[in-house]
């Protein structure tokens, strides 16, 4: 989705991460930064920028497109892959050393949410930090799993039973100075305390 002079909400650039060994030597498609792509253009109503890397599960590599993101202006950043115990999971340990502000609560909830699907859910590592004024999250590797922790869990009529994480992501980048974003509710309903909510023509 590109800008327009229609749409009043404000560009937003997010720098999307898909970290495997195998995608990114071409031993298999990557599945990540599709899945994010088409989620981020249902749930948001603003214009997108979109900068999406695909690179291996080096933990240096990982820090330094990191950096060279958040240096590039985006405003959030979501990686997918490389959070589980295994050797070469080394995402979280990437975007902690990059971090100047950690956010537990993104991590906790995806544990949380993704529990109701499996056991194993809690050799997850999902982190969330702040850089400057970028907010940079780890979600899980999987596309069901990234649309799940995103949006939460609904009942069969639709009713939210346990929030997705992006309910909060539009106030956290609020709060560190960023571009104000709108989501669509039929996706994500955005939480923000009334007075931060603004409307535009």
């Amino acid at each position: 989705m590109n800008a327009t002079t229609t749409n009043p909400y404000p560009l937003i650039q997010i720098g999307l991460v898909s970290v495997s060994d195998r995608a990114s030597s071409g031993i298999y498609i990557d599945k990540g930064i599709p899945a994010l792509h088409d989620w981020l253009t249902r749930a948001l109503k603003n214009p997108l920028k979109l900068e999406p890397h695909l690179i291996a599960d080096d933990q240096a590599t990982i820090s330094a497109t990191l950096i060279k993101l958040v240096d590039a202006g985006c405003d959030l950043i979501l990686t997918t892959g490389g959070t589980g115990p295994a050797l070469r999971d080394v995402t979280p340990e990437a975007t902690l050393a990059v971090a100047h502000k950690e956010m537990p609560g993104f991590g906790e909830q995806m544990r949380q949410i993704s529990l109701n699907f499996v056991p194993t859910a809690i050799l997850s590592r999902q982190v969330a930090v702040i850089r400057d004024k970028t907010l940079i999250i780890n979600l899980p590797g999987q596309p069901k799993s990234i649309a799940e922790t995103l949006e939460g869990l609904r009942d069969a009529d639709g009713k939210s039973i346990v929030p997705g994480i992006f309910a909060a992501v539009p106030y956290c980048i609020d709060l560190i100075g960023g571009p104000y974003l709108e989501t669509n509710e039929a996706v994500c309903k955005a939480f923000r305390p009334k007075t931060a909510i603004r409307t535009f023509e």
